[in-house]
């Protein structure tokens, strides 16, 4: 499953630096599938949408950091836990109970995201 940052973030930019998918950005912040990843152009997503990875998207959230779901991997290929809970000092970083997914289709994202 993905992981959450929750309301109770204190937006103090820990975790953005330790995700290796580059998935976690600041509130208000748009952004792109191809943002540090090996995706570019028209693009199917693991959720099944065609979109354009190049394209900025709205912000997930205005007031608190966020994780985008189709790009995170739950560290799965890279560590042993999720980086972002890992480093998080008020444990907002959490499973995302909406985004249930296999071990087997996390590394499956990884590979997608960066063209392995």
């Amino acid at each position: 499953m993905a992981i959450i940052i929750t309301d109770e973030c204190i937006n103090c930019d820990a975790c953005i630096s330790e995700c290796p998918n580059n998935a976690i950005y600041e509130p208000d912040q748009e952004w792109t599938y191809a943002e540090e990843t090996e995706l570019s152009g028209a693009i199917t997503t693991p959720s099944g949408v065609e979109v354009d990875a190049d394209e900025e998207n709205d912000p997930i959230s205005e007031e608190f950091y966020f994780i985008v779901p189709d790009k995170c991997t739950e560290c799965k290929g890279f560590h042993d836990e999720p980086q972002c809970a890992s480093v998080c000092p008020v444990d907002c970083c959490v499973p995302d109970e909406d985004n249930l997914e296999t071990e087997e289709a996390l590394l499956e994202k990884k590979a997608w995201l960066h063209g392995e």
